[in-house]
């Protein structure tokens, strides 16, 4: 989830591994990743009250287009339970054309001791020429609130000299009915690879409602993430 009961309810920038997108035919179908990162921030949001976290994921992917993965994370939404979050997921990754992507995938967000918080939520993601994307997620039981949400991110991706990246997104939440208001998210970051390794260095935050609904943790700040994978 990401948002703490009725209080706190992404590429490289310390995100749930969005499936496993075309790969060519010598590559395993077995991607895996692990991270630590400074802050695990969530649509803008602190997950772990602004506190460094490790992450960990595994994604089966064939040659159909499907795919079925976990992810996982440390949290802290405060006083007791829970301090992990482990997600599912099944997805289906297609070419529609040499410049257009479709990923669709079903997430289950779970939080071991805190049952009442995990939720599923539909998650499409539609990439234009390999560097614009257009994600549109869906849950009706956000939180695990019995309300619906949805939030739409537009997002692009650019080569740099040196072989760096830069990424950057804003995002709308649309929680209105599941935590009283919408609020908007942004990102800005940029990357490095070398071989396996990746370091990445992100700026994120969100915008007045944002930071009125989740205070410190809906700051603006500065994500570092550190990731080994393939």
């Amino acid at each position: 989830m990401k948002i703490a009961k009725l209080t706190l309810a992404a590429a490289l920038l310390s995100a749930l591994p969005f499936a496993a997108f075309a790969q060519d035919e010598e590559a395993s179908p077995l991607t895996w990743s692990v991270a630590g990162v400074s802050d695990y921030v969530w649509r803008g949001v602190s997950q772990t009250n602004e506190d460094p976290t490790l992450q960990a994921g595994l994604t089966y992917s064939h040659d159909s287009g499907f795919y079925v993965g976990t992810w996982g994370s440390g949290v802290d939404f405060g006083p007791g339970d829970p301090s992990v979050e482990i997600d599912g997921f099944v997805g289906y990754n297609v070419d529609f054309s040499d410049s257009v992507n479709f990923d669709v995938m079903l997430n289950r967000y779970m939080y071991p001791d805190a049952g009442g918080l995990n939720f599923n939520e539909l998650i499409t993601k539609t990439t234009f020429a390999d560097a614009y994307s257009l994600t549109v997620a869906y849950s009706d039981d956000f939180g695990g609130t019995d309300e619906d949400a949805w939030y739409f991110n537009a997002g692009g991706s650019w080569e740099l000299p040196r072989e760096f990246s830069l990424a950057a997104g804003v995002g709308y939440n649309m929680t209105d009915d599941a935590l009283g208001d919408d609020y908007v998210d942004w990102n800005i970051g940029v990357s490095k690879s070398w071989g396996l390794f990746t370091a990445g260095l992100a700026y994120v935050g969100t915008d007045g409602s944002g930071k009125d609904m989740f205070g410190d943790l809906g700051d603006d700040r500065v994500v570092l993430t550190l990731s080994l994978g393939n």
